[in-house]
């Protein structure tokens, strides 16, 4: 096995799927910036159905009497560039993405549109190498881990409300959220800000504004919360 597939093998792992052929999954790690005869933007195209389609069941089967409008209000907030950004980072999938150096000198492996691409296009790769039952078996275990315990009024707030009340549940007490950094030309600024529980650091992310990086870091502080819930 040579060092790239070595590479590959640790997200393969984190994902729970092992691909036969390593030059799909390459592919679908390949942002355009990178010089290369391909990259994964038809991939990503027919992971983001395949994943609809997937999230879409998976909330039928789980809300059995939910109305159509409640599904695709549910639908909506799961399936979306920040829901697929907040699992790619859950997944460390920016630490494997191919980028040119100037898209990696333009913190690339952080941004959402780029992260939500490559997750959809993972997602892409496994429904044309295994089919649609296996990517959505494992689709299935990481909206789980994710989203077991949600319930519809919850999918349907933003997620700095839910992170306040799932942490006033567990610890009695509600988020603080700190900018820890910005970077970019007035006009074009970018926010890190971190969101700390009961004074530890749980998640960072950056946004186009503050409130946009308080959303990103809120949805992945919440998963994170819901996750560690669900292995209790």
């Amino acid at each position: 096995m040579n060092k790239h597939e070595n590479t590959l093998q640790i997200l393969e792992q984190r994902i729970g799927y092992i691909f036969k052929d390593k030059n799909i999954l390459a592919e679908a790690l390949t942002h355009r910036s990178h010089k290369k005869s391909y990259n994964n933007e038809r991939l990503e195209f027919l992971g983001d159905a395949v994943l609809d389609l997937i999230v879409g069941e998976f909330l039928f089967l789980k809300f059995p009497h939910a109305q159509e409008g409640e599904l695709s209000k549910m639908r909506a907030t799961m399936v979306n560039e920040k829901s697929f950004a907040a699992l790619a980072q859950k997944f460390d999938i920016g630490a494997f993405i191919y980028l040119s150096t100037a898209e990696e000198n333009n913190h690339g492996r952080n941004k959402s549109s780029l992260l939500s691409d490559a997750f959809e296009a993972i997602f892409g790769a496994i429904y044309l190498e295994a089919g649609f039952q296996e990517a959505k078996k494992i689709m299935f275990k990481i909206l789980e881990e994710m989203y077991g315990n949600i319930d519809i009024p919850s999918l349907s707030q933003d997620y700095k409300t839910m992170l306040q009340e799932l942490t006033q549940a567990i610890y009695g007490e509600i988020p603080e959220y700190i900018i820890v950094g910005s970077s970019g030309p007035d006009h074009n600024k970018e926010f890190e800000v971190a969101v700390c529980i009961s004074g530890r650091q749980t998640a960072t992310a950056k946004g186009g504004s503050k409130k946009k990086a308080q959303q990103k870091a809120a949805q992945i502080a919440f998963m994170e919360l819901q996750n560690a819930k669900a292995k209790k």
